[in-house]
């Protein structure tokens, strides 16, 4: 397989819904801020630098799926330090994988929630030791609570809805390099009802901020100079 394309999510109805990533994203990102300001002090080119780290992160989520569902993955498209990277995050993961029994249902699924009008891609939903999971796998420096929005909240109503079951929500953060370390969040149904909520909150105001983006601002008026 090569890079995930941009999932489009319709209804029923064929009415285009947004994705959580894009309903999350309604959050502000104080630690993203302080990266970039960081990233920019040390004289790096920001635009680049993201989008190469994204194509990493990318890349390494392929390669854990594909490795837990027996597909080769394409790397085709990447450089070869970017296969480097991604290859480091497999070994990571693979030394998780060695410590747990896993045995994927399914992987990358589009969900639609007809309900709340939106969708998203879960990443694994597995049977993990025994108890079935949904799993999702993060790049990055660390696990912050829009991520726990996003798989508890967004995902678990999408899960609910098209009825699929599991006893615990599981985050991996998985180190592209040796200077990023791992990470991992299991999440006990008692502090789902909470993430969901957050996350219907999120939506609600994206939804709202849909609606006002049709208004018209006129400029203010310009007062009279009185010394004239």
């Amino acid at each position: 397989m090569s890079k995930r394309q941009h999932i489009i999510y319709r209804l029923e109805n064929g009415d285009r819904v947004p994705g959580v990533t894009t309903i999350v994203g309604v959050l502000d990102k104080p630690a993203l801020l302080q990266w970039s300001n960081r990233i920019g002090l040390e004289g790096i080119e920001i635009n680049k630098f993201v989008d190469d780290k994204a194509a990493i992160g990318t890349l390494a989520h392929q390669m854990i799926v594909d490795y837990l569902l027996g597909v080769q993955t394409n790397t085709s498209d990447y450089s070869a330090n970017q296969i480097k990277q991604a290859q480091w995050a497999c070994k990571s993961f693979d030394n998780w994988l060695k410590g747990h029994k896993v045995s994927v249902i399914w992987a990358e699924k589009p969900l639609v929630s007809e309900i709340h009008r939106y969708g998203g891609t879960a990443d694994i939903y597995a049977i993990i030791d025994g108890r079935k999971e949904l799993v999702d796998l993060k790049t990055g420096a660390a696990i912050y609570d829009e991520h726990r929005i996003q798989v508890a909240g967004g995902y678990g109503v999408l899960m609910s809805e098209n009825k699929f079951d599991y006893e615990l929500v599981r985050i991996l953060n998985v180190p592209r390099a040796n200077n990023e370390i791992w990470g991992e969040v299991v999440m006990l149904p008692e502090q789902w009802p909470i993430y969901k909520e957050m996350f219907l909150a999120c939506l609600n105001i994206y939804n709202l901020r849909k609606k006002v983006k049709g208004e018209t601002i006129y400029p203010k008026k310009q007062e009279k100079d009185e010394r004239k």
